[in-house]
Order: C-alpha cells, then sequence, then structure tokens
C-alpha cells in the first residue's frame, strides 16, 4: 500500500472559488440561510439534506466557509470528513460527548495536555459520569487490562504533551477494535508527520490553533473521522457539536485556510531545526528529549509511523532539573538573548518556551506528574523559524554557558 501523502491529498481536493470567481474562496457571514423550496427545510431538520448538496441552515449547524475549512484538513488528514470548532478543547469535549453515554468509561494516556486532563479526570466524571481509567499509553498489556465492557473510546496524543512519548497507533487501534472501542488521536504536535487515521484511528482532532494556524493569533479546533461520525456531531437533535454550540466564526475559518497550503513549508523548516538543536544538545551530553534522535526509546516507532518529508517534528525538551534553573534558563533566553517567550502553546513561528509541571501540565498532582514523567525542571521548547539557525543556536549555548551546563 502506497504511502499516504498529505499534501498530495490537499493538493488534489476540490479548490473552492470566490463568490465572484476569485482564486481564495468567500467569507459566508451569514447566521441564516434561506431555501428557493418551502420543502427542503423540513427535509434539513430531518437531517435528508445538508452541506454536501449545497443545504445550509443556520450557523450553528455548518456554515459554507467553516465546511470547506474542515474538508480541507480532513483532506490533510485523509479522512472522509471533517469539521471545525472554536477551539481544540470544544473538538476533544464534543467528540468524547458524541461517542460516550452516562456511565460509560475511557481509556486514556497518563500523559496528555493539562486541559485534557482535567476534563477527563475531574469535569466529565463529575457532570456526565464518564468513568476514566489512565495508563502508561506505551505499555500494551496495561493497556488491555484497563478495557471494561463500557470503554467507548481509547484516547492518546500521537506524541504525548510535552514528554515525547509516541503512541503505538496500529496496535492501539487494534486493541480498541478488539473491544469495541474507537480510537481517538489528538494529533496537534505531529501534522503532516503523521497520519493516525491511515494507521487505523477512528477520529482525529486538532487544536488548529497551533502548527495549522501558524500565527499564534487565533484559537481553533477541528474533528476529523467518517463522514457519518461528522454528521452525527450536527444532528439536530443529538448533535454534541450541533446542541452545545462551540462554533467557528467563518473569518476565523478563511484566515486558517490561507495559512494550510504553506503547512508544509512551514512543519518542515521547524523539524530541521529542531533535529539539529537536539542533536547539538545530545553531542554536548545534555538530557536532551526528541523522539527524532536515534537513541529516544520510541525513535523506531515514530521512523515507521511518519511521512518522512515532515521530520520529526519541532518541539523537543531539555531537564534543567529543577523549577527555579527551568526558570532562569527560560528568563535569560527571552529577556538576554531575545532567543524566544516564555509562553505556553506552540507551533508558532517565534520559539515558544514554558515549563510544563507548573504551566501547560499543572492540572495534574505530583503524584501524577511523576507517573507521567514530567520532571519539575522539564522544560518543553516549540523551536520557531525566525532568525537564522546559527544565531539562534548561538544565542542557546550563550544561557547554557551562563548557568555551567556546559
Amino acid at each position: 500500500m502506497p504511502r499516504f501523502d498529505p499534501i498530495e491529498s490537499f493538493a488534489n481536493m476540490r479548490h473552492e472559488f470566490g463568490e465572484h470567481g476569485g482564486v481564495n474562496m468567500s467569507i459566508e457571514a451569514s447566521t441564516t440561510f434561506t431555501v428557493l423550496d418551502a420543502e427542503v427545510m423540513p427535509e434539513i431538520f430531518q437531517g435528508r439534506r445538508g452541506p454536501e448538496r449545497g443545504s445550509y441552515l443556520y450557523g450553528r449547524h455548518f456554515n459554507p466557509t467553516v465546511y470547506v475549512l474542515g474538508r480541507q484538513v480532513a483532506a490533510l488528514e485523509g479522512a472522509e470528513a471533517g469539521y471545525c470548532t472554536a477551539s481544540g478543547m470544544s473538538a476533544i469535549a464534543g467528540t468524547l460527548m458524541q461517542l460516550c453515554d452516562q456511565g460509560d468509561h475511557v481509556v486514556a494516556s497518563d500523559t496528555l495536555y493539562g486541559g485534557t486532563f482535567a476534563l477527563l479526570k475531574e469535569f466529565l466524571p463529575k457532570k456526565t459520569g464518564l468513568s476514566v481509567t489512565f495508563v502508561d499509553i506505551r505499555d500494551l498489556a496495561a493497556v488491555a487490562a484497563a478495557f471494561t465492557p463500557r470503554t467507548k473510546v481509547l484516547y492518546t496524543e500521537t506524541m504525548s504533551n510535552p514528554t515525547l512519548h509516541v503512541a503505538d497507533l496500529p496496535a492501539l487501534a487494534d486493541l480498541a477494535h478488539r473491544h469495541g472501542a474507537q480510537l481517538v488521536v489528538d494529533n496537534t504536535f505531529a501534522p503532516l508527520m503523521v497520519a493516525p487515521l491511515q494507521h487505523g484511528a477512528d477520529v482525529v482532532i486538532h487544536s488548529l490553533t497551533k502548527y495549522m494556524n501558524g500565527a499564534s493569533d487565533i484559537i481553533a479546533g477541528a474533528i476529523c473521522g467518517r463522514t457519518r461520525f461528522i454528521m452525527q456531531l450536527m444532528d439536530l437533535h443529538q448533535g454534541a457539536l450541533m446542541l452545545v454550540g462551540p462554533t467557528m466564526d467563518p473569518t476565523v475559518a478563511h484566515k486558517i485556510s490561507l495559512r494550510l497550503p504553506h503547512l508544509g513549508l512551514r512543519i518542515s523548516e521547524h523539524s530541521r531545526r529542531a533535529l539539529i538543536f537536539a542533536q547539538r544538545l545530545a553531542d554536548l551530553q545534555l538530557p536532551v528529549i526528541y523522539p527524532g534522535l536515534p537513541h529516544h526509546p520510541d525513535h523506531a516507532l515514530l521512523r515507521r509511523l511518519h511521512n518522512p518529508a515532515y521530520g520529526f517534528g519541532g518541539i523537543f525538551a531539555l531537564d534543567l532539573g529543577d523549577t527555579r534553573r527551568a526558570n532562569t534558563f527560560m528568563e535569560l533566553l527571552q529577556n538576554k538573548d531575545r532567543f524566544g517567550f516564555m509562553a505556553v502553546s506552540l507551533g508558532y513561528f517565534d520559539t515558544l518556551m514554558s515549563c510544563s509541571a507548573s504551566s501547560t501540565s499543572s492540572e495534574m498532582s505530583p503524584d501524577e506528574l511523576r507517573q507521567a514523567g514530567i520532571a519539575p525542571g522539564l522544560v518543553r521548547i516549540s523551536l520557531g523559524y525566525t532568525g537564522t539557525l546559527e544565531q539562534r543556536w548561538e544565542q542557546l549555548l550563550d544561557v547554557l554557558r551562563i548557568l555551567n551546563l556546559v
């Protein structure tokens, strides 16, 4: 079977021209839509007509501009369909609420973005009666043992945030399907690099805020999967997105759509620089974590799953030993050398740095952090591509010298 090429898939999808023939699609700003024949409206309400037939109802249901962006993201993932939401967290929450009913069970990776962890550990169990078992996603025996007759979802990230463990997607898909569950994968860290649906996943989620958008100016999310599932999400009676209403603004969809054609160029450069930095840090015998390095425990797995044209990702982590030293490290890099910014998020054109245990993973208890392998001094670095590579390397080296690390 030929390897899936996300950029070829994106390039081959039907182009949406503007209303008057513009090379870019138009922004459809209407909140409500007319029909030419009165009998069409009941058909839309009954789910017998929809955007695939050019029939729209109301902006919280489907919007033409947002619908096109969903198709574009779906093409990049090799999915039948996709739709976009107001945030990555709304995409995650909507997916889980659609797949699970009260009293159902989820098996989830014990190393997740902090907001996702809090949603699964605290919010959904309290509000919906959902039960969740967290496991080391790399321990397939532990994953298998965690399933119950009520398990509906196996949830993981392609690359764990922030430890950069790689999920064995084919093996996890096999486990989920053998137990009658669906594999849901957050692929925010690995767009273009890994296509989870091609390895057996059922649903793929993105925080479009990150790499897909690339400018840290928009909050957005996306869900990709089978057409039937996307339509379930938008069902007027039981659709999680339709009824809870995390609607994406069409202007936002238009902006992101214009940035997707150069996603491949951006990902390639993020990955190229991150690999060089990680190799140099490893040569200095510093505790760098990056799955593109041969000594990373999941390197061989990622090589088997990934699309080599887009590298191993633009994120690496460096363990500074404790929180104090980690904070000093980031402060010097930002305030002295202008290397990057102390900020959460990732996938920005400039470098973003955060000490995960006290920021993006702070929803986890000390015991949960230890179990997930998130050390107090672990700094996650989403490497940008501004400045020259050698300029940025000298800035990093300067701070390492100040801290007597080299």
